[in-house]
């Protein structure tokens, strides 16, 4: 797994420079008056999502003049880009972990999560996306694991909306009273129902609505965006599922109107246009208003039943992504889920 890693790194900041060479502004009002450019690095599913965000921030005060260059992938891959010296001035990833390797090198204060959203821009929940009219009957987390259910999701080797996908999975089952002996049994049938791995959300939900499998794991966002861009899908918020709580931090150095934007991005303006483009507001008191694709497009985001937590249910990501993915120094070397993905031959192409 570690030279997957190496592999998809190395890969990672090649196509990302030539993205930050080859991309401008992705939202071109504002002059360039003082040639401010902020550079953006992000994890895929905000490629369209942060469209109109850059727009609204440009008209504003402190965003005149300013003008994006933009990089999106899979998260993982994103920050292991500018760990290996892609240049940033803001990092948005899916992941606690894709930032916090970033303070270890430096490259991001330690206290980057000492705001009011406690370093969280933008959330949302693990859904299950269907075939428009659910002909495989898919109503939760349960049938994910029938004979004959052909499930997408991405790689946890290189994405973070993986690694959201699969840990909803195993809270589904210790969550309800499950052991950990009860998580892996399930999450062996899942894994083998499961018939392609892509490197990052994106890049699942495009085989998925290019006719690939009965069912998409992903974020909520990205099924409500899937829904505006016209792809014939539905999607079912599990009873029980895990909030997904998206970082975002400003890089050491970086130009003074990354935290302008930073803290635009957490403003209720911010927020809301997040929320029309499928993400639940991190803040409260957000007029969210009428969101376009999404299964009620008067109440776009039902509470579940049961909704897990990364630290409630997991003991956060520091303790998560060791035990689970084996990233860190003090648990299994190579993790629980990745061990299952071994012992299935369910391994990513990254």
């Amino acid at each position: 797994m570690m030279g997957i890693r190496i592999k998809a790194a190395t890969a990672a900041v090649a196509a990302g420079l030539l993205a930050l060479t080859a991309c401008g502004s992705t939202a071109g009002t504002g002059s360039s008056d003082d040639g401010t450019t902020l550079r953006i690095s992000g994890f895929s599913v905000l490629g369209q999502a942060n469209v109109p965000v850059f727009k609204a921030f440009q008209a504003t005060p402190a965003g005149k003049g300013v003008r994006f260059q933009t990089s999106y992938g899979a998260s993982g891959d994103q920050s292991r880009a500018v760990d290996a010296g892609q240049k940033a001035d803001v990092v948005h990833y899916s992941l606690e972990t894709d930032v916090t390797r970033l303070v270890k090198s430096n490259l991001v204060s330690a206290d980057w999560n000492k705001t009011p959203t406690k370093g969280i821009a933008t959330s949302s929940v693990v859904v299950l996306v269907v075939r428009k009219g659910n002909p495989k009957h898919i109503t939760g987390w349960d049938d994910l694991a029938k004979p004959g259910i052909k499930i997408i999701t991405p790689d946890p080797g290189s994405s973070g909306s993986a690694r959201w996908n699969i840990l909803g999975a195993w809270a589904h089952i210790t969550g309800n009273g499950g052991s950990e002996a009860d998580a892996k049994a399930y999450l062996t049938k899942v894994l083998k129902n499961t018939i392609a791995l892509p490197g990052s959300g994106r890049e699942a939900t495009t085989a998925f609505t290019s006719g690939s499998g009965d069912v998409l794991i992903s974020y909520e966002d990205e099924a409500i965006e899937a829904k505006q861009a016209g792809d014939d899908i539905d999607y079912i918020v599990p009873s029980d599922t895990l909030r997904i709580d998206n970082p975002a931090a400003v890089t050491v150095g970086a130009n003074p109107k990354a935290k302008d934007f930073l803290n635009f991005m957490t403003s209720a303006q911010g927020q809301k246009i997040y929320a029309q483009e499928g993400f639940r507001p991190v803040i409260s008191g957000v007029d969210v208003g009428q969101v376009k694709g999404a299964n009620n497009p008067s109440d776009p985001f039902p509470q579940p039943k049961q909704l897990f937590t990364i630290d409630q249910n997991f003991g956060g990501w520091s303790k998560a992504a060791d035990k689970y993915f084996g990233d860190g120094q003090n648990g299994d070397p190579l993790g629980i889920i990745t061990a299952l993905q071994k012992s299935t031959g369910k391994v990513g192409s990254n």
